[in-house]
């Protein structure tokens, strides 16, 4: 039994400064013969879990580094427990998950991250300034300005500390674990996910399959949550990704529940939805909606409350906290970055031969440990998560040791 703290060193950690902006560029020309001729070989609705797709299209970072950023906005996720009333925390609740996905889908150009591979790990955290954590009421987000110049303090004794593991625990079906504790707010949440990608025409479709739980131990209170589908469209234009499906979100000990549903465009003609994605929380017990909320995941989110109440979030406006991460040269070899680090180079130098090539090199030593672990009968045993019933749980989550 690892206990991650032994591992990695904290202090080593410095504030992320890799900006995953991706240039706005279309697909050029010749890479449009490589997607054309790629289509030409799929079936509609076929799953492309196993279809090697072309370097060009990956974004330069893991999808484990992309979870990671869902949590960009750490102060509105430590700001549920802060809620005086169950209705308040799951209404934060949902504030923070409406805002969680814009930040991990960087850019107007959609890119696919690179697939983890088996054994992957990626480890940061975040130090949320103390003051910007704030109950339901107080938090007048939509007045905030996003200003560079102001670096948030880094002073720990004025910072909650949030710590982020993810993992990748399968690969035929590729899952990913992601366990996430802020201790002083006896918070944290765990998730495991399914990526499910089909071909769909001129898009392709991913689905997320798994659950995540919020764990808030002062209130003993556990909120189960799902994921979106995304959706790549236009993949020989100038690609764009946009989310779909219906996911809930709910506490059983409570009686409150969510629901969201993320409206994808109609394909014929018909408005975009000027309202992408609307979402209702509901006391199940006496069948009474206490918050609706509509708006787009990476624009404008209007929140209405059962007293008639209204409040706006900008998410684009919305400060971020950069994650703090360890610089490469003191990452183990199989941490994202370090993993990845010579596909990454090679794709900033926009030389993807290379990128390709070392790529190949990864996926060839997975497959090859893969079979070695078939003829040995040694099944793979994850670090930090263990399997237990459909689902993974963290080995060493705040629940245990509180």
């Amino acid at each position: 039994q690892h206990s991650a703290s032994e591992l990695i060193l904290v202090e080593d950690e410095m504030t992320d400064t890799e900006d995953n902006e991706e240039e706005d560029l279309g697909v050029m020309d010749d890479q449009r013969s490589v997607i054309l001729h790629l289509i030409s070989q799929l079936k509609l609705g076929m799953d492309l879990t196993r279809v090697v797709l072309p370097t060009f299209i990956l974004e330069k970072r893991s999808l484990l580094e992309m979870y990671a950023n869902f949590m960009a906005h750490p102060d509105l996720f430590l700001s549920i427990a802060a809620g005086a009333t169950p209705e308040e925390r799951i209404i934060c609740f949902v504030e923070y998950y409406l805002t969680a996905f814009h930040e991990g889908r960087k850019g107007a150009v959609a890119k696919k991250p690179y697939n983890p591979i088996i054994g992957e790990t990626f480890h940061c955290s975040w130090d949320v300034p103390k003051d910007k954590v704030k109950a339901f009421r107080t938090n007048g987000v939509s007045t905030v300005s996003k200003d560079p110049t102001k670096e948030f303090g880094q002073d720990q004794s004025t910072c909650y500390k949030l710590r982020f593991v993810a993992e990748q625990v399968s690969h035929h079906p590729p899952v990913s674990c992601f366990y996430c504790e802020c201790k002083e707010k006896k918070m944290c949440v765990n998730a495991h996910v399914w990526t499910k990608s089909k071909f769909m025409g001129m898009s392709i479709g991913v689905s997320m399959v798994g659950e995540g739980v919020l764990y808030l131990m002062e209130h003993e209170e556990e909120y189960v949550f799902t994921l979106p589908s995304a959706y790549a469209r236009s993949i020989l234009t100038i690609p764009w990704v946009e989310l779909g499906g219906k996911v809930n979100i709910s506490c059983a000990r409570t009686g409150y529940s969510a629901t969201v549903t993320f409206h994808t465009k109609p394909f014929y003609g018909g408005k975009v939805h000027r309202y992408r994605n609307y979402s209702e929380v509901k006391h199940n017990p006496t069948n009474t909606i206490v918050c609706k909320a509509q708006g787009e995941w990476n624009g404008m989110l209007e929140f209405t409350y059962s007293n008639g109440e209204t409040k706006v979030i900008d998410t684009n406006k919305l400060p971020v906290i950069r994650k703090k991460i360890r610089p490469i040269e003191k990452q183990g070899p199989l941490e994202s970055r370090h993993l990845w680090q010579h596909v990454t180079n090679s794709l900033k130098e926009g030389n993807i031969d290379a990128a390709t090539e070392h790529k190949h090199r990864l996926e060839e030593r997975q497959r090859a440990e893969e079979r070695q672990r078939v003829a040995l009968t040694t099944p793979w045993k994850p670090k930090y998560f263990a399997k237990e019933g459909d689902g993974w749980l963290y080995l060493n989550p705040l629940w245990k040791t509180h």
